[in-house]
């Protein structure tokens, strides 16, 4: 499994002239390994989030998506199609959660299966796949309670095992510690790197927090809409 941007370009209006978001972007992520992306605000990093998840159609350049079962340019996909890939074999991370308030923990992660998935499962299939990945980040005791009774932290782990209930080829994750404070966001990049890892999911990352880094396989700076890679940093205790 591995996600490949070839030329990636994309453009937006502005004005009477055009914006460059993306310039001939070039990324290369193996599954199992984690990409990270840094730079300014504005700098074109949730573009980049946004052509590789499908959300947006790049004006010029390749998107390959390799899976278990196919080798797809994303490029190419019509909307419908472009969904159903989303569905089927990618997880998004989004800053927020963006939980379904009535639905509890464990609700969240199923109806997410229901939804698509490689195949179709069997409700009590579904039902311990959520269990178990509740578990895996920490929350089997919580899984029925809802969103307004889980804490920040607690919340943003049930998005990262949502995102992964239909086992992605390509997880897209969007600044994940955000909205948390040190230790809690340290736990939170622990869990992404473990589970990507286990997983064997092409993982892009974006972050503005360079204390995260060292745990990343390789990182990438945006400026200007241009990606251009940069050393990993050593840990200070390395």
């Amino acid at each position: 499994m591995a996600i490949t941007l070839t030329d990636v370009t994309l453009t937006y209006p502005d004005g009477t002239d055009r914006l460059t978001a993306l310039d001939r972007v070039n990324l290369h992520v193996p599954g199992g390994t984690i990409a990270a992306v840094t730079g300014a605000s504005g700098s074109g990093k949730s573009s980049l989030l946004a052509v590789a998840a499908t959300l947006i159609r790049p004006d010029s350049g390749t998107v390959v998506l390799e899976t278990d079962s196919a080798t797809t340019d994303l490029v190419t996909l019509s909307r419908r199609a472009a969904a159903t890939a989303r569905r089927n074999s990618m997880g998004i991370v989004f800053q927020q959660p963006n939980l379904i308030p009535s639905l509890t923990a464990v609700e969240q992660l199923e109806v997410t299966a229901r939804l698509g998935g490689p195949k179709r499962a069997s409700r009590s299939e579904t039902s311990t796949r959520a269990q178990e990945l509740l578990e895996a980040v920490g929350l089997a005791e919580h899984a029925h309670k809802r969103p307004a009774q889980l804490s920040g932290g607690q919340r943003q782990r049930v998005n990262i095992a949502r995102a992964l209930m239909n086992d992605p080829a390509l997880l897209v994750v969007d600044e994940p510690t955000s909205a948390l404070d040190s230790e809690r966001g340290a736990a939170i990049i622990a869990l992404i790197t473990t589970i990507a890892r286990d997983h064997q999911a092409a993982t892009i990352l974006v972050t503005h927090d360079p204390t995260h880094l060292h745990r990343m396989d390789a990182v990438y700076r945006m400026t200007d809409g241009r990606l251009t890679p940069l050393a990993t940093p050593v840990p200070a205790d390395a």
